[in-house]
């Protein structure tokens, strides 16, 4: 009996764990906004966060969607299918679950101002303008810039100071 207790509270904490990974992914993408400048026709309208496939960070996001905005833009998020029309959003978020969609959206976004975040390792270098990542139990991200604005929008260095450089 003391073994299948032990058992889970071990299964708790990993679930405990990772929906705490997923807030943290959900308050980086937000901050992320602070550091990015958007052309003009993106400006207006609400923020629209997209989310390819079911994940746990939709509910995260549409926690801080009631609180935050992005400047004057009411923050939106949605669940969409990798094949969705993704150049009318502002980010798409591919999980790792979904990442063999990720190249073929990477290619849909170039110069509509678009932000491709994706949570697989490796991908920052090769697909996503951020990609997060973790090390030591520590998560953090990596920004390709030259993918940012390859897909049409504008990065402060602050943010490639914040997180790790790749190209």
């Amino acid at each position: 009996m003391r073994r299948i207790s032990l058992l889970l509270l071990g299964l708790l904490l990993c679930i405990g764990a990772k929906a705490q990974d997923e807030k943290f992914k959900a308050l980086f993408m937000y901050n992320f906004t602070k550091y990015i400048e958007y052309p003009a026709s993106k400006q207006a309208g609400n923020f629209v966060i997209a989310v390819v496939g079911d994940s746990p960070i939709i509910s995260e996001l549409q926690t801080i969607a009631e609180k935050k905005t992005v400047g004057q833009q009411k923050i939106e998020v949605k669940k969409i299918a990798a094949t969705d029309d993704v150049t009318k959003y502002h980010i798409v978020f591919v999980p790792e679950s979904k990442s063999a969609s990720a190249a073929d959206i990477a290619s849909k976004i170039v110069g509509k101002g678009v932000v491709l975040i994706t949570d697989k390792p490796g991908l920052g270098k090769t697909t996503s303008g951020i990609n997060y990542v973790s090390s030591g139990g520590k998560q953090s991200f990596e920004v390709n810039q030259n993918r940012l604005k390859e897909h049409g929008v504008n990065v402060a260095s602050a943010l490639v100071t914040l997180g790790k450089a790749v190209e």
